[in-house]
Parts: structure tokens; C-alpha cells; sequence
């Protein structure tokens, strides 16, 4: 599993456009040649892209859900509503529809951040608020979160 480091600005074009930042694209690389999926984020006003890959991982976790409990149906359907295919053009440009762009509130500016192996999009005033509000008890969550583990089990 590829894992992507890195916060990039760029800027979207009026059709939604947004140039991948060569340091991106470098990391990329292995992926230019194929597609990537677009979604709405579960817990954030974003868009996250996963690299075709690593979505069909994650579409054969989710394919063993039982169908016939209403909840994963209702989960199954929320998780992929308005999920795209999209590829990088040749001048390393990706298209956001515009059913996303709307969904995740882009203007121009756009921060693609880093989310282990996937890409977030932001608008980037989103994503100054979003990193604000989870500055203020960041410690508190680290700990929580990563607190229980010892350095074995982090390596």
C-alpha cells in the first residue's frame, strides 16, 4: 500500500479543473496511467480521491456486508452516493464534477491533502476551519487514539 505525504494549494478553474502540484503528480506516478475515484467524505465537508487500487480494496470490504440488513444497504448506498471515475488529463489536470465541487463548497482555492493513501480536496477556507477546530484538542485525541499502543504495535 502506497501511503501519499504532502498539503498542496492549487487552484480550481471555472469547469472545476485543478492541477495536480508536480510533488503530487511524483508520488502519483505509478497511478497517472489509470483512473481514480471521486467521493463526498463521511465526516468532513471535502471530497476524497483514492486511486483505483486502493477503492477496490475498500469495495471488497464493503461487498461483504450483509445486503440483507437494511442498515449496511443504508450505509452502502450513503458511502458511494455520487462517487465518479476520473482520470488525470495529460497535462496533469483532474476534472471535479460539478455535482462535487457544489457537495464540497470549492472556489478557486483548493488545498489536496495527504490522508495516508488517499487525497483529500478541499476548498481551502474549509480546510483551514476543519485544521482550526481540530487543533484545539488535538492532544487530547492523540492520546486517545494512539495512546493504548506500544511501539511495537506502531511498527
Amino acid at each position: 500500500m502506497q501511503h501519499f505525504i504532502g498539503t498542496y494549494e492549487c487552484k480550481a478553474d471555472v469547469k472545476g479543473r485543478i492541477m495536480l502540484p508536480a510533488a503530487l503528480k511524483k508520488q502519483l506516478s505509478k497511478h497517472l496511467n489509470k483512473s481514480f475515484v471521486i467521493k463526498r467524505a463521511v465526516f468532513n465537508t471535502c471530497l476524497e480521491l483514492y486511486p483505483l487500487d486502493q477503492w477496490e480494496g475498500l469495495m471488497e470490504k464493503v461487498n461483504k456486508l450483509n445486503r440483507f440488513k437494511k442498515k449496511n444497504n443504508d450505509f452502502i448506498r450513503r458511502f458511494t452516493a455520487g462517487v465518479k471515475l476520473l482520470e488525470v488529463d495529460s497535462t496533469g489536470r483532474l476534472l471535479i464534477p460539478k455535482d462535487l465541487i457544489t457537495h464540497a463548497d470549492i472556489s478557486k482555492q483548493v488545498v489536496v491533502s495527504s490522508v495516508v493513501n488517499i487525497l483529500e480536496i478541499w476548498d481551502k477556507e474549509q480546510y483551514e476551519k476543519a485544521i482550526d477546530v481540530a487543533t484545539t484538542d488535538f492532544a487530547a485525541l492523540a492520546e486517545e487514539v494512539m495512546g493504548d499502543q506500544n511501539e511495537e504495535d506502531l511498527s
